[in-house]
């Protein structure tokens, strides 16, 4: 068996909701997707749905790292109609919406989880998780998802370690998260980055090509470089 090596973000998109749900919505027209890119600039509100004070203000903290880079603006809010909306839920998964997609998600509906963080979690934890899904929520994709990868995998292997704890993620889950590779005029992409922010931690035993990454838990200088590029102003 291979080492499952952590616990797994999702990468949400409205396709992912319930056929109901999808019906409700408005349509909506290191890669970043380019049809969920913020328009530079941008002031993007966020709220948090539950966690203490101080969990909330260490993630504030952390996600503001990227607005150091991006030409991008996060404003905290106490209640009223907000772009992300981020949640704690417990036993959800952490996961968020790609960019500007959480603008299709109707109020009070979370945009963002974080199903594992806690006050105990360690910074080294909860940087890793933060910077990640605030990766996706300026829309950055997946690392091993770009169209510059092309990734043999194991897929048996993978499958077998997604599908049970702590992932227990089903087929499409995996499908989606795991295998899909976006077209490449639906991003922007530089060569693909095995220390980014983005990027899962893969075993040699998931790949038949001997791909492998390590547990990213910051940027990487192309991470930043990618984001100066499509988000530019910021000093």
């Amino acid at each position: 068996m291979a080492e499952n090596p952590d616990r797994f973000c999702v990468c949400m998109t409205p396709d992912d909701l319930p056929a109901p749900d999808r019906a409700a919505l408005t349509s909506h027209k290191a890669a970043v997707l380019k049809n969920a890119r913020w328009d530079n600039g941008a002031s993007i509100g966020i709220r948090f749905l539950g966690g203490s004070p101080a969990l909330q203000q260490r993630v504030r903290d952390v996600a503001l790292r990227w607005t150091k880079i991006a030409n991008l603006n996060f404003s905290f809010l106490a209640a009223g109609p907000t772009d992300i909306r981020i949640a704690f839920a417990p036993g959800k998964g952490s996961w968020s919406y790609l960019g500007t997609m959480c603008r299709t998600i109707p109020e009070p509906q979370p945009t963002m989880n974080y199903g594992w963080l806690t006050d105990a979690s360690s910074d080294d934890e909860l940087r890793r998780v933060v910077l990640h899904e605030f990766g996706h929520a300026i829309g950055l994709i997946h690392e091993h998802q770009s169209p510059k990868h092309g990734i043999k995998w194991n897929r048996d292997a993978v499958i077998h370690d997604l599908e049970g704890p702590p992932n227990n993620w089903d087929l499409p889950t995996i499908e989606t998260n795991m295998f899909k590779v976006y077209a490449p005029d639906a991003v922007v992409a530089t060569p693909v980055d095995p220390h980014s922010i983005m990027m899962y931690p893969i075993p040699k035993a998931w790949t038949l090509d001997g791909t492998s990454a390590g547990l990213n838990a910051d940027l990487s200088a192309d991470d930043e470089t990618l984001i100066r590029n499509v988000y530019p102003g910021r000093l």
